[in-house]
C-alpha cells in the first residue's frame, strides 16, 4: 500500500481519500493545542499560505496521546486554531500515532521513515514531508520548527 490508498476522517467524521491530495506536497503532523511547541501553528500557517497556490498541502492530525495535550472535541480544536492562530489548512479528526489504536495512516508513515528516535512517534508535532509522487521523504522531530523547513518544501515544489 501506498499513502494514496489511506482514507481518513476529517473533523466533521466525512471520510477524506488521501489520493485527492495526488501531485501535492503534503507535510502531515500531529498536532495538540496546548502543549510547548503549539506556537508552531503561526509557522504552519506562514508555509501554507506562501506554497499552497503551488502545491503544497498541510495535512494536521490533532492527537491527545502526549501528556492530554489535544483535550476537547474536533470543532473545539478547529475553533481554538482558527481563531488563536488563523489556521486555513486542512485539520482532521483527532487520532492515535501510536499504539493499539493508531491511525493506519500514521502506522504506514512510520513504517517509511522511522528517524533516529525509533519508529513511534514522540511527541506532538512531529512532521513527515511527502512529495508529490506520494513518498515520505522526511521525518522531523517537534523541536524542527515549521520555517527551517521551508528549503526542503522548495524543493520538492
Amino acid at each position: 500500500m501506498g499513502i494514496y490508498d489511506y482514507t481518513v476522517k476529517d473533523g466533521s467524521g466525512n471520510d477524506v481519500l488521501l489520493s485527492d491530495y495526488k501531485g501535492k506536497v503534503l507535510l502531515i503532523v500531529n498536532t495538540a493545542t496546548g502543549c510547548g511547541f503549539t506556537p508552531q501553528y503561526d509557522g504552519l500557517q506562514e508555509l501554507y499560505s506562501k506554497y499552497a497556490e503551488r502545491g503544497f498541502e498541510i495535512l494536521d492530525f490533532p492527537c491527545n496521546q502526549f501528556a492530554g495535550q489535544a483535550p476537547g472535541t474536533d470543532e473545539e480544536i478547529a475553533s481554538f486554531c482558527t481563531g488563536r492562530f488563523g489556521v486555513t489548512f486542512k485539520q482532521f479528526h483527532k487520532i492515535d500515532v501510536n499504539g493499539a489504536n493508531e491511525e493506519p495512516l500514521y502506522t504506514f508513515l512510520k513504517s517509511q521513515i522511522g528517524g533516529v528516535a525509533g519508529k513511534n512517534i514522540k511527541w506532538n508535532f512531529t512532521k513527515f514531508l511527502v512529495d508529490r509522487n506520494g513518498n515520505v521523504v522526511a521525518r522531523h522531530a517537534p523541536t524542527k520548527t515549521p520555517k527551517s523547513l521551508e528549503e526542503e518544501i522548495e524543493k520538492l515544489l
